[in-house]
């Protein structure tokens, strides 16, 4: 609970406020203790009593269990440093291999302890090192990658290409996760908000942009999918091009609300909505196209088609997450 204190100065002009005893009390101050006092970009004042004192990594101990890899990987997005897996019986094959299948999926999580009865993973990430908007920009490259290579291997009927693309989700999903891992870290640690200049009302906003990135990356692997399922059928020349059309119309929107995103421009957030009647025309002329289609295509095309307008729309959600940029 906030405790409200009176302003006082001394008769020199020196401003000062009282701590609150049982504060100063948990925190082991006394007379001639030192202080840090730092100034927010929003003018709120930070005392921090332990300001020269290395933080201790946070730790945890997870019992082997059916819902281990839920657990690690739980523990990881908390922000836990140091996680220590028991098993009552010993670490057996099944649960080895689950604990190395979590951390492959987690970035920084490595086993640096392991025996008989106990396995220890530690993330060797320095949170200040990785600001959201690198690894937003990051996970973001990696999807419009997908995106751009899916509809290559669907037109060319790629197969190779179209396999590719579906093990580059995994590394979508790893910098998501790592996203969400630095966020939880800068809402617990406003002196870390303050040197990324990220405020923790901001992480709110980066972590569904960064889940919506993540969606665009599952949907880029169903019309992979699908690109597999056609097994390399050839598509009428017209149904090539009002499919690229659609494709650049929702590319160029999620380009675009990425931008938009990071650099605060709502001008540019704008111009993503201003895509909707391109892409509601695309996607009317490739209904239209596909009755003069194989009985046995038109199912997969009009789905690839429904995953590009869902980009589209996963697109203008993060348009509207726009916010100008303060001076």
């Amino acid at each position: 609970m906030d405790e409200l204190r009176k302003v006082q100065r001394t008769p020199s002009g020196t401003f000062f406020v009282c701590l609150p005893k049982a504060w100063a009390l948990r925190y082991g101050l006394e007379r001639r203790s030192v202080v840090s006092v730092s100034e927010t970009s929003e003018g709120k004042l930070l005392v921090d009593p332990e300001y020269n004192a290395t933080p201790a990594p946070r730790a945890v101990t997870l019992q082997a269990g059916p819902y281990l890899n839920r657990e690690i990987i739980g523990k990881y997005l908390l922000g836990f440093d140091v996680l220590r897996v028991e098993a009552k019986d010993g670490i057996s094959f099944e649960i080895s291999e689950t604990v190395k299948t979590a951390v492959s999926r987690l970035i920084g999580l490595e086993i640096v302890e392991e025996d008989y009865s106990a396995m220890v993973l530690q993330c060797l990430l320095e949170p200040s090192k990785f600001p959201p908007e690198k690894n937003l920009r990051r996970g973001y490259a990696i999807a419009a990658g997908m995106h751009r290579d899916g509809l290559n291997a669907l037109i060319g009927g790629d197969l190779h290409l179209a396999k590719g693309i579906m093990a580059r989700d995994d590394e979508v999903n790893r910098q998501y996760f790592l996203l969400v891992r630095i966020l939880r870290t800068i809402i617990q640690n406003p002196s870390l908000s303050e040197s990324l200049g990220v405020r923790p009302i901001d992480c709110l906003d980066y972590r569904l942009a960064g889940s919506l990135v993540e969606a665009i990356g599952d949907e880029c692997v169903q019309i992979a999918a699908k690109a597999v399922e056609l097994k390399g059928t050839k598509l009428s020349k017209e149904l090539k091009k009002a499919l690229v059309n659609l494709h650049s119309c929702c590319f160029e929107a999620h380009e675009k609300a990425v931008k938009a995103f990071i650099a605060g421009e709502i001008g540019v957030a704008e111009e993503v909505r201003d895509l909707r009647r391109s892409v509601d025309q695309a996607f009317v002329g490739i209904e239209k196209m596909t009755k003069e289609q194989s009985i046995d295509v038109v199912p997969h095309i009009l789905t690839v088609a429904s995953l590009l307008k869902q980009i589209y729309e996963h697109s203008v959600d993060i348009a509207d997450l726009v916010m100008p940029k303060k001076e």
